[in-house]
């Protein structure tokens, strides 16, 4: 496992989440990667609507089965390795900020999408498919 990628907060691309959300969630584009065997790993950062409070995970999507990975998380400065980086459900979690990032860009279906660009184009502009 690569370690996490450095990320910028001024570069995130939003996540759409609804409206009754404390948090707001982007992801910083230069942090994704589609890895040969269909995960797309990526940044995601949340912030407090006042932006000064941050926290990072650097996670993985398998799209083929609705499964996400938090490899690890950033807090006051630092990255901690997640200590049970286990693959979990989207319908077992307690945030629905990933099953929204899968949708919105990261996969078509079930497999990711073609391409880095393709995901941040989706991501800048979502448009539901019927799958």
């Amino acid at each position: 496992m690569p370690p996490p990628p450095s990320f910028n907060v001024n570069r995130l691309t939003p996540i759409e989440m609804p409206p009754y959300m404390s948090l707001q969630f982007g992801v910083d584009m230069g942090t994704v990667a589609i890895t040969g065997d269909g995960i797309v790993r990526y940044v995601v950062v949340a912030r407090n609507r006042s932006g000064d409070a941050v926290n990072a995970f650097y996670e993985g999507v398998r799209c083929k089965t609705s499964e996400m990975k938090t490899y690890a998380r950033y807090n006051n400065g630092t990255w901690q390795d997640a200590e049970q980086a286990d693959w979990k459900s989207f319908r077992d979690l307690n945030s629905s900020y990933t099953s929204q990032l899968a949708s919105q860009g990261l996969c078509r279906g079930r497999a990711p999408r073609a391409s880095v660009n393709d995901i941040a184009r989706q991501l800048r502009n979502p448009v539901r498919e019927v799958e």
